[in-house]
């Protein structure tokens, strides 16, 4: 029987312009439900795995909404509970070649800021639970949310769940008077599987890679052995260290790839070539539920599961929405070469 994962975090209302459009240009937005622990949450359902998603809602009409289209994806809603008197919403531009995408955050007093310590039994909610997963989003967002977090991790740590992290720095929520810096390695260090990317290490963890350039279009994986290694000393718990690895060309033309430090070896998976970017957004959270998937499928091969977890993420930029909405088999045939996107009939 496949493993069951639960997550926690905000999901949020994500108004985006239509195509490229810029904010000033649109009179129109279109409405979906995003948001990083749930993007990996319906991953994990779309792959098959049991997953709940946890959360603080409000109660009303848009709250409701946003359970049934998690439900509609099978993500486990039975232990999210209900509050506060708003949705957090995203506004999102998607950018185009030189234009990069922007993102406006309205969620200050939303329902999952203003939570408290004890309002989620935890142990009931992880009782069935073999792994947990949160985000560095969620403790950015209040100090409440930080300490439901705190309260998480240690409730998986006493009932031997594994717990993965990532590090997810956000520089336009951290606003609430307390730095990354300062409340996350209280959270890390309960944890066992930590993914990031050369911001996250340095502005997280204080960590900063050498002799890494992500704007010339390549970055080598290489180089972050060494952080991964430190990142290990400092975070004894910690059993593997991933870090995505993207070299932004354009808005619209990525590499992506990936590498995976287990205190041994280090991993690295193919390099692909996004060259016409339908939505990125989620594609981290992508990378995420694919590599859990990943460790949890096949028996110790952490090879397989980092290739699953890039491929899985560079589909992801295909599909518009924060939801990867695809399945294992068309990650596996991605995996074995196969990115002709012939017509499947």
């Amino acid at each position: 029987m496949k493993r069951k994962v639960v997550t926690f975090g905000e999901i949020m209302l994500r108004l985006a312009t239509p195509g490229n459009l810029r904010f000033s240009q649109t009179h129109e937005l279109t409405a979906t439900f995003g948001g990083g622990e749930a993007n990996v949450a319906v991953s994990l359902a779309h792959y098959g795995i049991p997953v709940d998603f946890i959360t603080r809602l409000p109660d009303n009409d848009i709250g409701r909404a946003c359970m049934m289209d998690l439900r509609g994806h099978g993500v486990g809603t039975g232990q999210l509970i209900w509050g506060g008197d708003r949705l957090g919403i995203y506004f999102l531009e998607t950018g185009a070649v030189s234009r990069g995408s922007k993102v406006v955050y309205d969620r200050s007093h939303s329902a999952v800021s203003e939570i408290e310590p004890g309002m989620i039994n935890w142990k009931a909610a992880l009782k069935d639970a073999d792994w947990f997963h949160w985000t560095g989003i969620t403790p950015a967002i209040s100090q409440q949310a930080a300490d439901a977090c705190h309260e998480a991790i240690q409730t998986a740590n006493e009932l031997g769940i594994t717990v993965s992290c990532d590090l997810n720095f956000r520089k336009n929520l951290w606003n609430y008077g307390r730095s990354a810096g300062e409340v996350m390695p209280l959270l890390v260090v309960g944890t066992d599987i930590i993914l990031g990317n050369e911001e996250d290490a340095e502005k997280v963890l204080g960590i900063k890679p050498e002799g890494v350039d992500i704007t010339g279009g390549q970055v080598e994986g290489a180089a972050y052995e060494s952080v991964s290694k430190q990142i290990m000393e400092r975070f004894p718990r910690c059993k593997k260290v991933i870090t995505t690895l993207r070299g932004s060309i354009s808005a619209s033309h990525n590499t992506w790839s990936g590498v995976l430090w287990n205190g041994k070896t280090l991993f690295h998976a193919p390099t692909y070539q996004i060259t016409h970017i339908v939505d990125r957004v989620g594609g981290g959270d992508a990378f995420m539920g694919g590599l859990i998937y990943g460790l949890l499928t096949y028996n110790g091969d952490d090879q397989k599961a980092l290739h699953f977890a890039v491929a899985a993420s560079c589909l992801k930029h295909t599909i518009y929405g924060d939801f990867n909405q695809v399945t294992v088999e068309e990650v596996e045939k991605l995996m074995q070469g196969d990115a002709s996107g012939r017509v499947a009939r």
